[in-house]
C-alpha cells in the first residue's frame, strides 16, 4: 500500500513565538525545522517567508534565498511554495509573486484569486505554459463548486486537478472535523485530494483522509500546535512522527 505523501507546514502566515516556542520564523530556524521533519517522515514543506519584523511576506527575494537553502540542505524534500494573501496581498501581488519566482509547485487560494476576474486566467495560464504544481485552496463547499465552474469554463485547465482542503478555520477559531469529509466528497470525484485541519483533531482528520484516498496530507503548527489530549506538541517534528505511526499502523 502506497502512503499519503506527508507536508509538513511549520509556520504559517499568522502564528509566531507567543504561540509556540518552536514555530520557525526566520529562515535559520526553518531549514533547521525542515531537516527534522524530513528525517520525521514529512517528504514536502509548504512553506512561508517573514519579512524583517516577523510578518507573513511574498517577497520573491526572500522565497528564492529560501529555496536555494532548502535545495542545499534538504534536497530529497519537495518544496511548494504560498501565495497566500493573509489579508496583506490583493491578486497582482500574488501573481506577481508566482511569475517572478516560476517556482516547481505552489498553493493558491480559489477565493483569493478570483477577486480579479481578469487576471485569474492569467495566473493558471501562467503555471500551465511554466510547468508550475498548482494546489487549489479550498476552504469551503463553496471554493469547491467556484472549482469545478473554473474547471467548467476551461480558466483552470484539466491537469490542474490537485486541491488541498482545510477542515475548520483560523478566524474565527474552528476546530476540524472528521465528518466534514462526507460533505465535500460530492465535489472532489476527479480531482487529486490534499487534506489540513485546525485543533487538536487534526491527526484524526489527516488518517480519515487517508482512508477516502487523499495524496497528501499536511500537518505542523500552521494549523495545529495541539497534540491530540490537548497538550501542545513540542515541536513540528512531533506531529509528523505520529501522523506517520499512524499510517504505518493503518496500513499493517
Amino acid at each position: 500500500m502506497t502512503h499519503p505523501l506527508i507536508m509538513v507546514a511549520p509556520n504559517g502566515a499568522r502564528r509566531g513565538k507567543a504561540d509556540h516556542a518552536r514555530l520557525p520564523l526566520d529562515l535559520a530556524d526553518i531549514v533547521a525545522e525542515a531537516i527534522l521533519c524530513h528525517a520525521a517522515g514529512a517528504g514536502a514543506l509548504h512553506l512561508h517567508v517573514r519579512d524583517a519584523d516577523g510578518a507573513h511576506s511574498l517577497d520573491a527575494g526572500r522565497y528564492r534565498e529560501a529555496l536555494g537553502e532548502l535545495a542545499c540542505t534538504v534536497p530529497t524534500m519537495a518544496v511548494q511554495i504560498t501565495t497566500e494573501s493573509a489579508g496583506i496581498y490583493g491578486p497582482a501581488e500574488q501573481f506577481a509573486c508566482l511569475d517572478a519566482l516560476r517556482p516547481a509547485w505552489a498553493s493558491v487560494s480559489l477565493r483569493e484569486i478570483a477577486r480579479d476576474p481578469d487576471l485569474a486566467p492569467r495566473l493558471y495560464a501562467l503555471a500551465a505554459d511554466q510547468g508550475i504544481r498548482l494546489q487549489h485552496i479550498a476552504y469551503d463547499q463553496a471554493d469547491l463548486e467556484l472549482l469545478a465552474q473554473s474547471r467548467a469554463a476551461g480558466i483552470i485547465r484539466p491537469e490542474q486537478d490537485e486541491v488541498i482542503c482545510v477542515l475548520g478555520a483560523y478566524a474565527p477559531p474552528r476546530a476540524g472535523r472528521p465528518e466534514e469529509l462526507a460533505t465535500l466528497a460530492p465535489a472532489l470525484d476527479g480531482l487529486r485530494l490534499g487534506l489540513c485541519a485546525f485543533g487538536a483533531q487534526e491527526q484524526d482528520c489527516l488518517l480519515a483522509g487517508a482512508g477516502v484516498g487523499a495524496e497528501i496530507l499536511r500537518v505542523g503548527f500552521e494549523n495545529n500546535l495541539l497534540s491530540p489530549d490537548g497538550s501542545p506538541w513540542p515541536d513540528n517534528a512531533a506531529a509528523v512522527v505520529s501522523l506517520r505511526h499512524h499510517l504505518e499502523r493503518k496500513a499493517a
